[in-house]
């Protein structure tokens, strides 16, 4: 074999190896980009599961759901400010969508007997009385709230999107407030001393969800207001799963004692 085919085969043989590495690269890429899309959504899936289950859902917080809807328009805002991944932009979108789900279901299953009549006194999005804010009776009125704030940020955001510092301000308040969004979840069961009704498949999804999502962050070169933000969330995660731990040997307890008598 002459040496000029000796060269050609082992170049036709590096191309190739760069080539499967190049398309190994991308295919990773792909799934953590549609893990990142999706992932977010995932935890949801085992509450949902569990208030359909039960017809209940008294074990959790709505204000989760406020929390994330917020945190994820004022994301899509600061976009238009300073472009990021584009799967983080789709995600926002796709977990708005969840947590509109999540109101519809929590509202029917709080506010409605079997035989569809309502068994509490209405509030309304409309009347504007704070008293009742997040607490009202009808899904529609989530909805109308929700639009209203979209527009709202809307305007200002193109009021202001020349201004440096109010688009990073933007993306600090959308990460932050995305940070925060197991506390309601958290003062729920501080509140309750019980962990009853939360599904603890969320939570242990919301945990790995937060930690693969700060590793992503870090690799992708993100803004540093989703690094804070991504560790910020896995912090509150392990204080909910230590209430689990904690309020659990409580009832235990509880348990225990009402056995013996």
């Amino acid at each position: 074999m002459s040496e000029e085919t000796v060269k050609a085969t082992a170049t036709a043989t590096l191309a190739s190896t760069i080539s499967f590495t190049d398309l190994l690269s991308k295919v990773v890429s792909w799934i953590a980009s549609g893990a990142m899309i999706f992932g977010g959504a995932v935890p949801y899936v085992p509450q949902y599961r569990d208030i359909k289950k039960t017809d209940n859902a008294d074990g959790f917080s709505t204000y989760v759901c406020l929390v994330l809807t917020i945190a994820n328009i004022l994301r899509i805002m600061f976009w238009f400010g300073k472009h990021f991944e584009t799967p983080l932009l789709i995600q926002s979108f796709v977990m708005i969508g969840t947590m509109m789900v999540m109101l519809n279901l929590c509202i029917k299953t709080k506010f409605s007997n079997k035989d569809g009549h309502t068994h509490v006194t209405k509030h309304t999005f409309m009347e504007l009385d704070i008293k009742y804010f997040w607490k009202w009776t009808r899904f529609v009125d989530y909805a109308q709230a929700t639009a209203v704030f979209i527009v709202f940020c809307g305007y200002i955001t193109w009021l202001m999107i020349d201004i440096d510092i109010f688009v990073e301000t933007l993306g600090f308040a959308a990460v932050f407030i995305e940070a925060m969004l197991g506390t309601p979840q958290f003062l729920k069961n501080y509140q309750n001393k019980s962990t009853q009704g939360m599904s603890l498949q969320m939570v242990m999804m919301w945990t790995s969800g937060d930690l693969f999502k700060t590793g992503y962050f870090l690799l992708k070169d993100a803004p540093v207001q989703f690094i804070i933000c991504g560790c910020l969330q896995v912090c509150v995660d392990i204080a909910i799963l230590s209430q689990v731990y904690v309020y659990g040997a409580g009832e235990k307890k509880k348990t225990l004692r009402k056995t013996a008598w």
